[in-house]
C-alpha cells in the first residue's frame, strides 16, 4: 500500500505501513531483536553508512517499530515519523535535534508540567531559552519572538484546561519570523486534528496514551518533513531513546480502533460535561464542545470534536477537590489518560505539582481544578461516582 492518500482515516489506522515477513502473517509480526545479521561485509558497511537501506540495529532500526511509524505518518499526512521511549523522549528529540545553545523557544503558559521542567531545567542547562505567552492570545506569540527565536511550541487542547490554540495564526507568525512551529497532538490524534494540515512543521505524541488507549506501553513520536527531522533522527540514532519492538507492536493494535475510541470517549465527554455544567457544587466546566467554551467555535473549526479530556473547577478548592477524588470507587485515581478506564487527577499536585505556584496561577491551574480523562464507561455510571462527591 503505496497510495495512502487514497484511504480514509479508519482504513490507515488498519493497514498503513504492514509489511510482511517471508511467512506471511497477517497480524503485524514482533521482531524481538537487538540485532540484524548482514550478507556480507560489504552489505554491513553499505547500511552503516547509507547507501543501502535496512535494518542494522534495534536502537534505530527495526521492522515491527518502522511499521508503527509508516502507520502513524500515515494518519497524520507526515512525510516521515520518529517512535520514541515516551512522549517526553519525543519532545527531548525533537529539540536535541532541531536546536542548539543559544537559541530562543517561544511555548504556551499551558503546557504539561514535565514539559515545562523540561524546557526549564534541563534545555536551559544547554543554553536554550524558553518565552512563555498564553495560548490563545497569537499576539503575545508575536511580541516574544526575538532575533534567535527558533521553535515555537504548543498543545492543542492544553492540558489541563482544554484551552484551543489557532494553529494557522499561530504558524503564520511562526513563519514570518523564520521559526518552526510544534504542536503536541496528544489529546486529539490524527483522529480529531492534523496539525500539519493547518501550518505546523511538527507534530509530537504521547502515543503512551490515546494510541495505545488501553495504559499498557510507553512510548512517543514526532512527525514532520524528512528532511526537517534528519537531525532528530541522528539524535536518537547516537542517544537512543528508542521505541521497543513489542511496545510498537501493542500501538499497532491501539491504532486499529483509534477510530471508534476516540468517537465514543467524545460523545461520553460531551455528555459528562453537559451533566457537569448543572451540578451547584461546580464553579467552572473546560470541555471544548461546549458552547461555553471560551474557544468553542475554534474547537469545532480545527477539530472534528471536543476530544475526550473534561476539566472542571469545585467550589471550595484543594479541599473539595480531593473530597470528590477521594469519593470515587469505580474511576481511576491516576494522572495518566487516554484509556478505555475513566481516570481521575488533580492537576495542581500531581501532573502540575513541580511548576511554581506562579507558573500554575499564570497557566490557570488553580487548586479547585479536577481533570477527568472520560472512558468507555456507561456515562450515567461515571456520573453516579461523581456525583457522591460532589454532593
Amino acid at each position: 500500500m503505496s497510495d495512502f492518500e487514497n484511504y480514509q482515516p479508519e482504513t490507515l489506522a488498519v493497514r498503513a505501513g504492514t509489511e510482511r515477513s517471508q511467512f506471511h502473517e497477517h497480524s503485524e509480526a514482533m521482531f524481538l531483536t537487538s540485532s540484524f545479521v548482514f550478507d556480507s561485509a560489504e552489505q554491513a558497511a553499505k547500511r552503516f553508512i547509507g547507501e543501502e537501506p535496512g535494518n542494522i540495529y534495534a536502537r534505530f532500526t527495526n521492522p515491527t517499530v518502522t511499521m508503527f511509524e509508516q502507520r502513524l505518518a500515515a494518519l497524520e499526512g507526515a512525510e516521515q515519523c520518529i517512535a520514541t521511549a515516551s512522549g517526553m523522549s519525543a519532545i527531548l528529540a525533537a529539540c536535541m535535534g532541531l536546536l542548539k545553545a543559544g537559541d530562543h523557544v517561544v511555548a504556551s503558559q499551558s503546557l504539561f508540567g514535565a514539559t515545562v521542567n523540561l524546557f526549564n531545567n534541563i534545555l536551559k542547562k544547554f543554553g536554550i531559552e524558553t518565552t512563555y505567552v498564553s495560548a490563545t492570545d497569537v499576539a503575545q506569540w508575536r511580541a516574544a519572538v526575538c532575533p534567535n527565536t527558533k521553535l515555537f511550541f504548543l498543545e492543542t487542547p492544553s492540558n489541563p484546561l482544554t484551552e484551543i490554540s489557532d494553529i494557522a495564526s499561530i504558524s503564520a507568525v511562526a513563519k514570518e519570523c523564520g521559526a518552526l512551529l510544534a504542536v503536541d497532538n496528544c489529546f486529539c490524534t490524527p483522529i480529531l486534528q492534523q496539525p500539519l494540515k493547518l501550518g505546523a512543521d511538527i507534530v509530537i505524541h504521547s502515543a503512551t496514551k490515546y494510541i495505545d488507549g488501553q495504559g499498557r506501553v510507553l512510548g512517543g513520536a514526532v512527525l514532520g518533513g524528512k528532511k526537517l527531522l534528519e537531525g532528530v533522527y541522528g539524535f536518537l540514532r547516537t542517544a537512543g531513546p528508542t521505541m521497543s519492538a513489542f511496545n510498537a507492536w501493542v500501538f499497532l493494535k491501539g491504532l486499529e480502533t483509534l477510530k471508534l475510541r476516540m468517537d465514543a470517549h467524545s460523545a461520553n465527554a460531551l455528555q459528562l460535561a453537559q451533566w457537569l455544567e448543572q451540578q451547584p457544587n461546580v464553579a467552572r466546566v473546560f470541555y471544548p464542545g461546549l458552547p461555553s467554551h471560551p474557544q468553542h467555535a475554534l474547537a469545532m473549526t480545527q477539530q472534528k470534536s471536543g476530544g475526550g479530556i473534561v476539566s472542571f473547577e469545585v467550589k471550595g478548592g484543594k479541599d473539595a477537590a480531593w473530597r470528590v477524588i477521594d469519593s470515587t470507587k469505580m474511576v481511576s485515581v491516576t494522572a495518566n489518560l487516554g484509556d478505555t478506564r475513566t481516570t481521575i487527577t488533580h492537576p495542581a499536585s500531581t501532573t502540575h505539582a513541580r511548576i511554581t505556584p506562579e507558573a500554575r496561577a499564570a497557566a490557570g491551574i488553580s487548586d479547585g481544578l479536577i481533570r477527568i480523562a472520560v472512558g468507555l464507561e456507561a456515562v450515567v455510571d461515571i456520573q453516579n461516582d461523581l456525583a457522591r462527591g460532589l454532593a
